[in-house]
């Protein structure tokens, strides 16, 4: 679809009503790709360890998803800026679900981590092109807003089904299919982004564009050892080996830093930083991640593994928790460009996250089924509160060359903070869980069980626990018991994780009051460039 100037039918859109649609339902249905793997994962997660072993790698089956993913993201949002954002489009489903297939024939834990790592490039180009994609659409922030409803529907379908397909499909048909459904829904994404999305390009064909892999390089180098160091210090402690992987780590950083304020054509154009609205949202999307995940993957092992509940009750109940962001999008959407002040809005997200946070770790085995529904959708509401604004202000703040790749950042420092949620909060857990069934074990000198309770595996797997506890009972201990104080174990483990996403909600709710007051004034629709 070639684009022109005249092509503008609005002060706010380029295209027709019935092209934005359809192209609209394109990008819906791609956001939708993203979205459903991000959280019917989660609720499958803690079977597939338990049948492949492996719980060490547990954090890296989200964080090497999300580290390939925020290095993709401004690589791609940068060429979308320039060559289109389409043909990146469409190659990124493909790769997409070309890793799902080999997530689903995964054999071992490290089969899948490397699975994930791939599919995260493709997710990283997704998310790099399918957000920037609406703001091409759309230039007016009051018209965008008002399509934006339909995509955070179709957000809010794939997130809602997410956890309750992935306890159902995770029981009734095996783990492996939470990856084969990505099959049929990029089947669908991948019609609708070639029939229907337009080749829009903001720069001259004619114009050069050198890439910049050295600043790529860069960005791989400084991500990777940043993830590796918050992974292994915990575990490692100050050796010399951590030193020097924390200098490194710094070397990288500080030579990114330099070289992107010195070249050309920059992949991360460091003068964003400077615009304080960009600078704060670009910080807010980095505490929001942290909370997000730290729920997302953590919550249905607490209420599986801790609290004893079934994949498909766990999905049932962290439903709230992603359905909810659906709501509130569509809340915030009719009410943010009507108040004086739309910076609220965040500011009651991020009180609605902490509180939710806070809920997750009062919660107890025995703690009532209304209360832990009720922080979930705290959680959820307050999450589409903060999500889509952090977007969109991020838009109306960029100017129109760095829209992209402004857009682009924004979603990749939310994995960053994803990536610091989960690691940190794995490395907790296994640790303090570790360090409680030792404890368990040795008050009941049954010290030779460890290498059987160390992962919590255990208390997922019930045909396991079968096995394990008429061994038990045969060697003379209390197996049931020594269960209970492991279930324990995870729960107190899990609750330190969580209380750190409560810290990082609060300094978001802090650091909101640095965001300069967003206005939403009409932009006049800039001449686009034919395909």
């Amino acid at each position: 679809m070639s684009l022109h100037t005249d092509s503008a039918h609005s002060s706010g859109q380029v295209l027709p009503f019935r092209a934005s649609l359809m192209a609209t339902l394109g990008i819906c249905f791609v956001i939708m790709l993203v979205a459903l793997d991000q959280t019917i994962v989660g609720t499958a997660l803690p079977t597939i360890v338990a049948e492949l072993k492996g719980f060490d790698l547990y954090a890296w089956v989200a964080t090497s998803y999300l580290l390939t993913s925020v290095i993709t993201v401004p690589i791609f949002g940068r060429l979308g800026d320039f060559y289109g954002r389409k043909p990146f489009l469409i190659a990124s489903i493909i790769i997409f679900v070309a890793a799902s297939v080999l997530c689903g024939l995964s054999n071992s834990m490290l089969m899948l981590v490397l699975a994930r790592g791939l599919q995260g490039i493709g997710g990283g180009m997704l998310v790099g092109t399918a957000f920037a994609s609406v703001a091409d659409l759309f230039p007016d922030a009051h018209v965008r807003l008002r399509w934006q409803i339909i995509l955070s529907a179709a957000f809010g379908i794939a997130t809602s089904v997410g956890p309750s397909l992935g306890g159902f499909l995770t029981q009734s048909l095996g783990w492996r299919w939470v990856f084969y459904v990505n099959l049929p829904v990029g089947a669908l994404s991948l019609f609708f982004a070639w029939r229907y999305v337009p080749h829009i390009r903001h720069v001259a064909s004619t114009a050069k564009m050198r890439l910049d892999w050295f600043g790529a390089v860069l960005i791989t180098l400084s991500l990777g050892s940043l993830q590796l160091l918050v992974e292994m210090l915990p575990k490692r402690g100050l050796t010399m080996a951590m030193l020097g992987l924390l200098a490194f780590t710094v070397a990288a950083f500080y030579g990114l830093w330099k070289w992107e304020r010195h070249t050309e054509q920059p992949i991360l154009p460091f003068e964003m930083v400077r615009d304080p609205a960009l600078s704060s949202l670009f910080i807010l999307s980095v505490l929001a991640g942290f909370s997000m995940f730290s729920m997302l993957m953590y919550a249905p092992l607490l209420f599986q593994g801790g609290f004893g509940m079934s994949p498909r009750e766990a999905g049932l109940l962290i439903t709230p928790l992603v359905a909810c962001i659906t709501v509130a999008s569509i809340v915030n959407g009719r009410v943010v460009t009507r108040i004086p002040n739309p910076n609220i809005m965040m500011t009651v997200g991020f009180v609605l996250i902490a509180l939710s946070c806070l809920g997750i770790v009062l919660s107890q085995r025995g703690t009532s089924t209304s209360f832990m529904l009720t922080a979930m959708l705290a959680g959820g509401f307050g999450l589409g509160l903060v999500l889509p604004n952090l977007t969109v202000f991020a838009q109306q703040a960029a100017s129109r060359e760095h829209l992209g790749i402004a857009t682009a950042l924004l979603q990749s420092l939310r994995m960053i903070g994803g990536m610091l949620g989960t690691a940190v909060t794995g490395t907790l857990v296994t640790h303090m869980y570790s360090s409680g069934v030792e404890k368990a074990l040795e008050s009941d000198h049954a010290v030779q069980w460890m290498a059987e309770f160390k992962d919590p595996e255990i208390l997922v797997n019930h045909d396991i626990q079968s096995t394990l506890l008429s061994q038990m009972l045969s060697a003379g201990h209390n197996g049931s018991a020594l269960l209970d104080a492991a279930r324990d174990a995870l729960v107190g483990a899990i609750h330190m994780g969580i209380a750190l996403a409560i810290i990082s909600a609060l300094a978001g709710l802090w650091m909101v009051r640095k965001v300069p007051l967003i206005k939403f004034a009409s932009k006049k629709v800039e001449p686009v460039m034919p395909e």
